[in-house]
């Protein structure tokens, strides 16, 4: 499929192009491979033009797509999901030297002679897995079969944005590719009218270290992650002014192009073709973006299921929207909903605060698990749910209840595109401080996530100042125990 609309004016001018190079040169080529409409690698000349043609996975893939949804500020595993009898006992005590002994904690003042804190959520047991779920979730512990639970993540950095920033790029410095754009510099996409990258936010505020996050780092930028606007027009600008036709936009288009394609075979900058594609991209998207968002044809069940208002941006709108999304083919999409920062004190703390912000989300995960597994879309796209650290066993100094930063043990879970279903991945000690069993670093997810989708982790690399840099850097294995019996090899 070609991404132009007009056959004849893109004829002109290929032959103008062609002609006015006097020999048949790489911009001829990768037009030519452009219009044959064939599959490139991402170091063929016809990728070079369309940095997004989807390219073959090294080996069998068992996901295709993948929804990350991403809980902005670090969400507690102790009130979700990692119910600690003993820590709820011990409740009010002083913390065992044991376990604190060479550890390093977030904001160590505000956690000085703090005592351990017992959850006050009530927990039970859920599916055929008996995955302990608590009452803040009652829609999510629907899904408890359906996915693999990894209660022993664990990071390297405790303050916000670094530790987005690690999860998202594998390292805490800045210039890092996304998880996201590595995909889709391995894969491509299949979407020819919507990016390959695309995300999503909700909640009172972004992910602290904005852009940064979804940023394509040393990767050409067409690999960046394109955020969608919760109000108004999905992207700024995309309507045409009044008095402008689709003629003079395709014409005005066509000459951009023109001399863009003189240039990048001059020079053989890929950021050229990620002008020449962007244009495109943005061209198509005048009918493909208005389109995605016009819930209209959704049947008011699927509304339901998700709590979707139409009227109004939310998490349970941008879980929908995922599913439409990864239904025309964007590769990766990602959500971040804020906030999560239960530190207790104003609008932060693990009494009220939580409640509403798990009211937020709970619904529509699991609708969204649902409702692709019942359109036969789960099969092939991974569904990823987690924060950029957990939440510490003792309390903190503040006027309400809250709990600080925790990297060494948190949960994530993890559902479709090829991890077993109702599994439980890793233990953690009878506090929750440490992991006990299978400490999954998050180079090791980040590592297992890329391999679901065909690709060897060591291999998907970028040169760069003279070394192969990668998403997982020098680290990184499979959690195989996370993997379906089918893609465990």
């Amino acid at each position: 499929m070609t991404p132009y609309d007009e056959p004849s004016a893109l004829q002109d001018v290929t032959r103008r192009f062609f002609f006015s190079r006097c020999a048949v040169g790489l911009g001829s080529i990768a037009l030519g491979s452009l219009l044959s409409g064939q599959r490139t690698s991402a170091s063929t000349p016809g990728a070079l033009l369309n940095p997004m043609s989807p390219r073959p996975p090294m080996f069998p893939p068992r996901a295709k797509n993948i929804i990350y949804l991403f809980m902005a500020g670090g969400p507690s595993q102790l009130e979700l999901f990692d119910f600690k009898p003993k820590l709820v006992e011990l409740n009010g005590q002083p913390i065992p030297q044991s376990f604190i002994e060479g550890k390093r904690f977030a904001f160590m003042n505000s956690s000085h002679g703090t005592k351990l804190l017992g959850t006050r959520r009530q927990f039970r047991r859920h599916g055929q897995s008996g995955m302990w779920v608590s009452n803040l979730f009652p829609h999510t512990a629907t899904i408890v079969d359906d996915a693999t639970f990894v209660t022993t993540c664990a990071a390297d950095l405790f303050n916000h944005a670094p530790a987005k920033l690690f999860m998202n790029t594998g390292s805490g410095q800045f210039g890092r590719p996304s998880i996201g754009s590595w995909v889709t510099y391995g894969l491509g996409s299949e979407s020819t009218d919507l990016p390959g990258f695309v995300v999503l936010q909700s909640g009172p505020r972004g992910p602290r270290g904005g852009a940064v996050n979804w940023a394509s780092g040393f990767l050409p930028t067409s690999y960046q992650g394109v955020p969608l606007r919760a109000t108004g027009d999905p992207i700024l600008n995309i309507s045409s002014p009044k008095g402008v036709t689709a003629r003079n936009q395709r014409d005005c288009i066509d000459a951009v192009r023109d001399l863009n394609l003189t240039r990048l075979v001059e020079t053989g900058d890929q950021e050229i073709s990620t002008r020449i594609s962007a244009y495109e991209m943005a061209y198509r998207m005048q009918s493909s973006a208005p389109e995605l968002i016009d819930l209209s044809g959704e049947s008011e069940a699927t509304l339901k299921l998700y709590g979707v208002d139409k009227d109004r941006p939310s998490f349970a709108r941008n879980c929908l929207l995922a599913r439409r999304l990864v239904e025309r083919g964007t590769r990766f999409v990602q959500l971040y909903h804020a906030n999560w920062d239960s530190h207790g004190g104003p609008g932060e703390n693990l009494e009220t605060d939580i409640e509403k912000v798990c009211l937020e989300v709970d619904q529509a995960q699991a609708a969204l698990v649902h409702d692709l597994k019942a359109r036969g879309l789960l099969d092939d796209t991974l569904v990823i749910w987690g924060g950029e650290f957990g939440r510490t066993p003792m309390g903190e100094n503040r006027d309400t209840t809250g709990r600080n930063h925790h990297i060494d043990a948190f949960t994530m879970w993890f559902a479709g595109g090829g991890v077993k279903q109702g599994a439980i991945v890793g233990q953690t000690d009878e506090l929750g401080f440490n992991p006990a069993a299978d400490r999954c670093h998050v180079h090791d997810i980040h590592a297992t996530i890329l391999h679901l989708l065909g690709i060897d982790h060591e291999k998907l690399t970028f040169r760069l100042q003279g070394r192969d840099f990668r998403l997982t850097d020098v680290h990184g294995g499979l959690i195989r125990k996370m993997l379906s019996e089918a893609n465990s090899s």
